[in-house]
């Protein structure tokens, strides 16, 4: 009995990553699932819509789920939800916004009745022989907690994503009493996020945007606004409408999660507006520019965004003018740099205004900076510390943080999704690995499309592909028809008539060589014309496209 008492953490997401958050505390039979987020697909992860954790082990271990937890509603935090409860059931806890946001996910999904508890900062939860405590922090999104686990070897800290705002938009100042307090009790072991661990200092208060936004309000004049922000950033929209109800302009949202998450987000008020500030976009047209306050998705500049399509004049109701304004209330996530400039660059090529971070204070973090990691870290004093949300970089200036502090570099574990930390009273140590990894969402498709796909897609995506339907007789093993060439995204067929016509020949020299009994074979002359016109089109054209021999038989 005593060598079952034992505790084990095990990160199935968010390790050496940005996103897809999914972290499981494991006592003898009993599992809490802390997170379920998903990420965005990578450059060459063609035709993928999203990407989601690989949860293999939890259904096979489906009996020793107590419940999932959740710290805030940020997309890396519950995205992946939906995809999971169709293969998976369990109750779902979380603060009201994040279940909020949750349910309209579920709806999209279809998905019938679920579990969803609802609870406020300060709430325990017994779940088996763990308990849930829900503490207060500030965060880009409301009613965002880190989570003290009381499990019967001691307390693991989770912090969720956090900052320390005391100037906070809406909610309260994170809880800091309540932080030091289960520190006193005696902190086994802390699960600390790393975002913004590489950024020394503090981070900035929400506040110091909106002052931002007054002062560009003041000074627009005539020029409409447009800004651009995350959808789920309520205290930053809060604090447009603020300045849009200053400055008397009409508020008009674009883009389908901006309207959900605001309809949300108003319904359990967290969004304070008064009566006729939010007017239809069908509606913008009975106002002046002046008079107007656009607020939009695509600050990452996502290519079927909001502020893309009106980037590249392919949005339905606005078109934007040299009298606008554009502003970037966020900062491109590592990754998009390259697709936000372009944005940027298309308004401005249309006269547009556009002001971004680099020119003013128009977005702060809502991350903690390293003075307010080592607060937290401080207050918690943890036994053992697991640097998590990041990259290798990030876990690892973490790890130097904490042990700065006092952590010893042996009770600091610098994880990989899947690793199994167990914890026992006397030691901490790995135990192997669980399984882990992606699971590529494309369409309705989850998981189907694997490393095979993707190769394929990248093949066709840089050489293209050569098609070559040959028309044989079964009975005699003679050419009846063609070889006609089917080209698509290698060459157009009309300006290379002479390449096409070699291939056919080239595919012809290879029937011939064939052994008359042996070419109702069809696997070997398919391989065979594959092979020859391989090395043939490299030779003429130094590319290698995709090459997709079909032969029919009469």
């Amino acid at each position: 009995m005593r060598n079952s008492n034992k505790l084990k953490i095990i990160p199935l997401g968010g390790m050496r990553e940005v996103g897809k958050n999914l972290t499981l505390i494991e006592y003898r039979d009993e599992i809490i699932i802390v997170d379920c987020g998903m990420t965005f697909p990578e450059d060459e992860m063609l035709g993928i819509d999203v990407v989601i954790p690989d949860v293999t082990y939890l259904i096979k271990n489906q009996e020793k789920i107590k419940a999932l937890v959740l710290t805030h509603g940020h997309e890396d935090h519950i995205g992946a939800i939906p995809y999971i409860l169709k293969k998976l059931k369990m109750p779902i806890y979380g603060t009201p916004l994040t279940i909020g946001l949750l349910e309209n996910k579920l709806k999209e999904h279809n998905l019938g009745k679920v579990e969803l508890n609802v609870v406020r900062a300060g709430d325990k939860v017994k779940l088996g022989k763990m308990e849930v405590e829900w503490i207060s922090v500030n965060h880009s999104i409301p009613d965002s907690c880190a989570l003290a686990i009381k499990t019967p070897l001691g307390y693991v800290y989770h912090s969720g994503d956090f900052k320390v705002d005391f100037t906070p938009i809406s909610g309260d100042v994170i809880d800091l009493q309540r932080i030091a307090q289960i520190g006193e009790k005696g902190v086994l072991a802390m699960i600390g996020e790393s975002t913004n661990v590489l950024r020394e200092g503090y981070t900035m208060s929400e506040r110091k945007v909106g002052e931002t936004f007054n002062r560009i309000f003041s000074q627009a004049g005539t020029n409409r606004i447009i800004i651009a922000t995350f959808a789920s950033n309520v205290h930053r929209i809060q604090q447009i409408i603020n300045s849009a109800e200053k400055y008397g302009r009409r508020v008009v949202l674009s883009g389908r999660s901006m309207i959900n998450v605001m309809e949300t987000a108003q319904r359990l008020g967290y969004l304070k507006l008064k009566k006729g500030t939010l007017i239809d976009i069908k509606d913008m047209h009975k106002y002046n520019d002046d008079e107007l306050v656009v607020i939009t998705t695509g600050s990452q500049g996502e290519p079927m965004s909001a502020l893309t399509r009106i980037a590249y004049g392919e949005h339905r109701k606005i078109a934007v003018t040299p009298n606008d304004i554009v502003i970037l209330s966020a900062t491109p996530i590592p990754g998009n740099e390259t697709s936000v400039f372009k944005v940027i660059n298309k308004l401005l090529e249309l006269g547009v205004n556009v002001i971004y971070e680099s020119l003013t204070e128009i977005h702060v973090s809502g991350h903690a900076c390293q003075e307010e990691l080592k607060l937290i870290l401080s207050l918690i004093r943890p036994k053992y510390f697991i640097p998590a949300h990041g990259e290798i970089r990030h876990l690892l200036k973490h790890a130097e943080v904490a042990n700065s502090l006092g952590v010893s570099k042996e009770n600091i574990f610098i994880m990989s999704n899947g690793n199994c930390l167990e914890i026992s009273q006397k030691d901490a140590k790995f135990v192997g690995d669980v399984p882990s990894g992606n699971i590529l969402v494309d369409g309705l498709g989850i998981g189907d499309v694997g490393n095979i796909v993707l190769r394929d897609r990248k093949h066709l995506s840089e050489d293209g592909l050569i098609v070559v339907v040959i028309t044989m007789s079964k009975s005699e093993g003679k050419l009846v028809s063609g070889p006609d060439i089917i080209s698509r995204g290698f060459v157009y067929v009309r300006e290379s008539e002479g390449l096409i016509e070699d291939v056919r020949n080239v595919v012809k020299g290879t029937l011939g060589r064939c052994d008359r009994k042996s070419i109702t074979d069809w696997t070997s002359l398919k391989t065979s014309i594959r092979e020859d016109l391989k090395g043939f089109l490299f030779a003429q054209t130094k590319r290698n496209p995709m090459i997709l021999p079909i032969i029919m038989e009469i």
